[in-house]
């Protein structure tokens, strides 16, 4: 499927995609229902878990989906979303279909229903959706040795690196102090999958282990 733009300019706000989201994952035909269980925005695209039940009560089969044991199945949505001359549009994907984006957070991954093909694009999807969730969000002081050395714009190469920030005006931004030299560099947050925590900020600083080396020293 192709964008879909709005030219009503309709959806303007953050409270505005959520609704359209919610209403695109909520409908009923004659047999079956589907309603929106959650619904999370990163970056600008929109992930989404949608339960689908049977309006008799009845099980859901599903070639894709164990059914769950209330009797629904569970699947995960993607929303490439985007706004083109104050248009906001949409480009939607069901997990099955391989979709590239894939940070849906933890929580939403867990609401899903069990897949029956081990080996379906659907897992591949919620594989990496997991693996991002994986990357350390390092804290200020830490030392961190990177999976890969990363190329710099000098043709230079980093590999260990300490997390720290800049200022620009009043915001903190993050950053990291390249050991070899001390200069800085902002890292993506790929950059920083399968890295390597050398040493905590936290137990370095901690009063207590500080002087409990200062007495095996002694």
């Amino acid at each position: 499927m192709g964008w879909l733009f709005y030219t009503d300019r309709r959806v303007q706000t953050y409270a505005d995609e959520k609704a359209e989201i919610t209403r695109l994952c909520t409908f009923e035909g004659d047999t079956r229902k589907t309603e929106l269980v959650k619904a999370c925005k990163v970056g600008s695209t929109w992930y989404a878990a949608a339960r689908v039940t049977n309006i008799d009560g009845t099980p859901v089969e599903d070639a894709t989906y164990v059914t769950d044991a209330d009797g629904s199945v569970t699947f995960g949505a993607v929303f490439l979303t985007r706004y083109d001359d104050g248009c906001w549009g949409y480009k939607d994907m069901e997990e099955s279909a391989g979709p590239n984006e894939s940070r849906a957070p933890l929580g939403l991954i867990e609401l899903l229903s069990d897949l029956k093909d081990p080996d379906s694009y659907a897992k591949d999807w919620r594989q990496r959706c997991r693996d991002w969730a994986a990357i350390p969000d390092y804290e200020e002081g830490d030392k961190i040795k990177l999976a890969t050395p990363v190329t710099l714009t000098d043709g230079s190469t980093c590999q260990i690196v300490t997390a720290t920030h800049y200022r620009r005006g009043r915001q903190k931004r993050r950053c990291y102090r390249i050991e070899e030299t001390g200069g800085l560099v902002r890292l993506s947050k790929a950059s920083l999958a399968g890295s390597e925590l050398l040493s905590s900020a936290k137990v370095a600083t901690s009063p207590v282990l500080a002087e409990f080396l200062a007495g095996q020293g002694g």
